[in-house]
């Protein structure tokens, strides 16, 4: 899953947001210099990201793009949930989307002192851009994969992914609304976090 999914997922704690947001930037044992807290967000994260990896469902979504984006694909299908996410915000959350991500947004920045550079620096630009919430139309998908693509070390052709998700959008909105909630039954079980925002 992508930023705003796991953002979503992390719930109310504010430490466990941040865990959840700093995941991919903790390496090793650099995981010992958080709270517990912190580092339940941080296995929290993978272990979302297990699941998300190993869903059959998940899995159908990445197989229809593989031949255009080959290793990107599971990459791009984060986003095209993230758009899902959030295009359909309403059936997910109580909480209006534009008070949700900017109280994500001050609760990162209240610990911008321990953030690992990299997730600094990806706060920085998430908030500058309203990452979050310009994941809800096609013109904030493209500019974020036109990103993404510029950021890769091989070619991507990631620019090409919204006309994939256009194409295909019946579909990957209908895996989507069929993995969804299976991961928020998987969180349920396995954190003891409150995912109703």
């Amino acid at each position: 899953m992508n930023y705003l999914a796991h953002l979503f997922l992390a719930g109310t704690h504010p430490d466990i947001i941040l865990g959840n947001f700093i995941a991919d930037h903790v390496k090793g044992k650099e995981i010992l210099n958080y709270s517990d807290t912190v580092k339940e967000g941080i296995t929290m994260h993978r272990a979302i990201d297990t699941f998300t990896d190993q869903h059959p469902v998940v899995k159908q979504s990445i197989a229809r793009l593989r031949t255009d984006f080959r290793k990107y694909s599971g990459v791009i299908v984060d986003m095209y949930y993230d758009h899902f996410l959030s295009s359909n915000w309403d059936e997910y959350s109580p909480v209006d989307i534009h008070t949700f991500t900017k109280t994500r947004y001050d609760i990162l920045n209240s610990y911008v002192d321990i953030l690992p550079t990299r997730s600094a620096r990806l706060l920085f630009y998430m908030e500058k851009y309203n990452w979050l919430l310009s994941y809800s139309t096609f013109e904030g998908m493209q500019q974020a994969f036109n990103g993404m693509s510029r950021r890769t070390t091989f070619e991507s052709k990631m620019e090409l992914a919204v006309i994939n998700l256009k194409a295909g959008y019946p579909e990957f909105g209908q895996e989507f609304g069929q993995f969804f909630p299976n991961l928020q039954s998987f969180v349920h079980q396995n954190f003891d976090i409150k995912t109703q925002q």
